[in-house]
């Protein structure tokens, strides 16, 4: 079992910044990639980003340029920088962490609110 919380969401004025925290706990060993995900009210959850063990990064393109996701193995934990945000970022942003088996674990999310 991998717990994972996720910190720093909030409101932001469109243009603004934010950065987000995953800290995993639990069976961290077994995780291999970790990502972002969101979810807007009434669409569906999309990925945002996501990061591979060995640092291999990917993104939505409609984040490109103004995500970025990084992971310190040390502390179990991940990030993502949000810059330029777009009231179209905001939505509930949900941690990920996948094992190698392909067991997928969920954070409680975190809203995200950009004001026009």
């Amino acid at each position: 079992q991998v717990q994972l919380v996720e910190s720093g969401g909030g409101l932001v004025q469109a243009g603004g910044s934010l950065r987000l925290s995953c800290a995993a706990s639990g069976s961290i060993f077994s995780i291999n990639e970790m990502g972002w995900y969101r979810q807007a009210p009434g669409k569906q959850r999309e990925l945002v980003a996501e990061v591979t063990l060995g640092g291999r990064t990917n993104y939505a393109d409609s984040v490109k340029g103004r995500f970025t996701i990084s992971r310190d193995n040390a502390k179990n934990t991940v990030y993502l920088q949000m810059n330029s945000l777009k009231p179209e970022d905001t939505g509930v942003y949900y941690c990920n962490a996948m094992t190698a088996r392909g067991f997928s674990s969920w954070g409680q999310g975190t809203q995200v609110t950009v004001s026009s």
